[in-house]
C-alpha cells in the first residue's frame, strides 16, 4: 500500500472536525461542518485513487500500465461541484434566517412600498381578457370563412 500517512491523518482530522462542528445548533457551524466533511471526502477519494501515474493519453511507446486512473479525478470534480451547490443553498438559507430574525414579527408580511405601482399595472393590464376575447372572435371568424376540408367530419361527428 502506497498511501501517505499524512493524507490519512488530514482526512481523519477533517472528518472529526466536520462532524464535531456539524453537531452544533448554529446554522453557520453546520455550513462549516459540511464544508469540512466535503473536503475530507475529496481527500478520501484521492487516497483511494491509488498511485500517481502518467496522464491517460495514448501515444506511441507509452505503456498503458503507467497511466493514472481518470475516474477518481472526475469523481473529485463532481464532489467539488456538488459541495459548492449545497454550500450556496445553505448560505441562502442562512441569509434568509438572518433577514427574518432581523425583521422580527414583520418578517413574513409583504412590503407595501410599491402598492401604487401594482395598482397602476393592474389597470393597464387588466383589460387583457377583453383583448383575448377579440382575438378569439377574429380567429373564429377566419375559421368560418375558410373552406372546410373534404373528408370525414371533424369533431368526432359520424
Amino acid at each position: 500500500m502506497n498511501t501517505s500517512l499524512t493524507l490519512v491523518v488530514v482526512m481523519a482530522v477533517l472528518y472529526a472536525a466536520g462532524v464535531y462542528v456539524l453537531l452544533e445548533r448554529s446554522l453557520t457551524r453546520v455550513i462549516i461542518g459540511l464544508l469540512l466533511i466535503g473536503n475530507a471526502t475529496n481527500v478520501l477519494i484521492l487516497i483511494m485513487s491509488g498511485r500517481a501515474g502518467k496522464a491517460p493519453i495514448v501515444e506511441d511507446g507509452v505503456d498503458p500500465a503507467t497511466f493514472s486512473d481518470p475516474l477518481p479525478q472526475a469523481l473529485i470534480l463532481t464532489a467539488i461541484v456538488i459541495n459548492f451547490g449545497v454550500t450556496a443553498f445553505l448560505l441562502a438559507l442562512l441569509y434568509r434566517s438572518w433577514w427574518l430574525a432581523r425583521l422580527g414579527d414583520q418578517g413574513d408580511t409583504l412590503v407595501r412600498e410599491h402598492e401604487e405601482d401594482r395598482a397602476l399595472a393592474g389597470e393597464m393590464f387588466g383589460s387583457a381578457s377583453a383583448e383575448g376575447d377579440a382575438i378569439v372572435e377574429a380567429v373564429g371568424a377566419s375559421d368560418e370563412t375558410s373552406p372546410a376540408p373534404e373528408g370525414p367530419a371533424q369533431g368526432g361527428e359520424a
